[in-house]
């Protein structure tokens, strides 16, 4: 058994500046299309969702970039941020293929300024 981890913390005043200087590039080079339209759909709140993702993908990126075969230019949007049925953030990281997963948790928080995500990740 092998556990990992990543945490990753980041001011949200940089992905809206991002967001409003880059766009659509930004967008697709980072999200997914659903993570997007969840951001957009969050109200006053939707820079803080968007960097909270944006750190929970560099949390999990921490966690697992010594097991990925290769680096891949688009491993942003192959780590996807959703939502279960009781709201809980989960990883979606099936399209990275990655062997040997037992379990994984994810914890996203955010204020005004900050967002942090914390990921573990167990190997069998």
């Amino acid at each position: 058994m092998q556990v990992q981890t990543g945490t990753d913390i980041i001011e949200v005043s940089r992905i809206q500046e991002a967001i409003e200087k880059q766009g659509e590039i930004f967008l697709n080079k980072v999200y997914t299309q659903k993570e997007i339209s969840y951001c957009n759909n969050s109200g006053k709140m939707k820079y803080q969702h968007y960097a909270a993702r944006f750190a929970a993908k560099e949390a999990i990126y921490k966690a697992i970039s010594s097991k990925l075969l290769k680096n891949t230019d688009d491993i942003w949007t192959k780590i996807e941020i959703q939502n279960n049925t009781s709201g809980k953030p989960i990883a979606n990281i099936d399209s990275l293929k990655l062997k040997n997963i037992q379990s994984m948790d994810l914890s996203l928080s955010h204020i005004k300024e900050y967002a942090i995500a914390s990921f573990i990740i167990i190997f069998g």
